[in-house]
């Protein structure tokens, strides 16, 4: 399945358990020897919330949220009829989420995820003497970067730059993503605010590098747009694989994140 082309291996575990997720995303992944996908989602029963998602890399690290994935999950649960639910609850490493689900012909369509509060300080995530950044700069192979960290259940650092053609992804990300400020590394977007106040962004994420969307990285991205005078409550945010809409609720503090949950094919592979 994939959400603004951001594309993920997805299991059922209730029918099928996988006993080693590390090993497995990280085979299944590999898009010459294996399926090919960012990574390997999880979808569990839960004690705590309609369903559990657990997240795996194609590196085979742990993610602890991801919102492309999780409105995916909304899609498989109801067009597979696991739930009639049209609200349903999902427990990540990050928390319960709530899932709004929206149908048409009794598929979903789309999904809006209720993707909690944003940290702005997090001193486990960021060594600064505050715990955050906004704004401030940070320095790799000599050059500059004016960066605000946001955590959306994981870390993101959010750099504004005036065009996004210009930025070498694949050399710069891996150095921020690895950058001594962030003991447990970090995603990394970098944003272009276009005419038309919609914000492009491009991202590398920890522990997969360039990917097509990210959906914490996108309400991230609102988030920091927000923080540095760059746009209004709302945003529509425009990655490689399509379009988020990102609204940072002013009455209950939420992010809340509304896109498309597509499902690729179905099939089998031996473990």
């Amino acid at each position: 399945m994939q959400g603004a082309g951001n594309d993920y291996i997805y299991v059922n575990t209730l029918r099928h358990p996988i006993a080693d997720p590390v090993r497995t995303s990280i085979k299944w992944s590999s898009c010459h020897t294996g399926i090919g996908s960012d990574g390997l989602v999880l979808i569990g029963k839960s004690t705590k919330a309609d369903f559990s998602m657990r997240i795996f890399n194609a590196d085979g690290s742990e993610a602890m949220m991801c919102g492309n994935a999780s409105r995916c999950i909304g899609k498989y649960v109801y067009d597979n009829k696991l739930t009639q639910k049209e609200v349903i609850t999902l427990e990540t490493l990050s928390g319960i989420k709530i899932l709004k689900l929206h149908t048409e012909n009794g598929l979903v369509e789309e999904v809006t995820v209720d993707m909690d509060l944003p940290l702005l300080t997090n001193s486990r995530q960021i060594n600064t003497p505050d715990g955050k950044m906004l704004a401030k700069t940070i320095t790799v192979d000599g050059k500059e970067y004016k960066g605000t960290f946001v955590c959306m259940g994981n870390p993101h650092l959010v750099i504004f730059i005036d065009d996004i053609k210009n930025v070498n992804l694949p050399a710069i990300g891996p150095k921020l993503e690895n950058h001594p400020l962030f003991p447990e590394r970090t995603n990394v977007e970098f944003v272009e605010v276009l005419p038309d106040g919609s914000l492009r962004m491009r991202v590398w994420e920890r522990g997969s590098g360039i990917t097509m969307a990210c959906g914490t990285g996108a309400c991230a991205t609102a988030v920091a747009a927000y923080l540095n005078h760059k746009a209004g409550r709302k945003s529509r945010v425009r990655m490689d694989g399509g379009d988020l809409q990102v609204h940072w609720n002013e009455t209950d503090g939420h992010v809340y994140m509304t896109g498309p949950a597509v499902k690729v094919f179905d099939g089998e592979i031996e473990i």
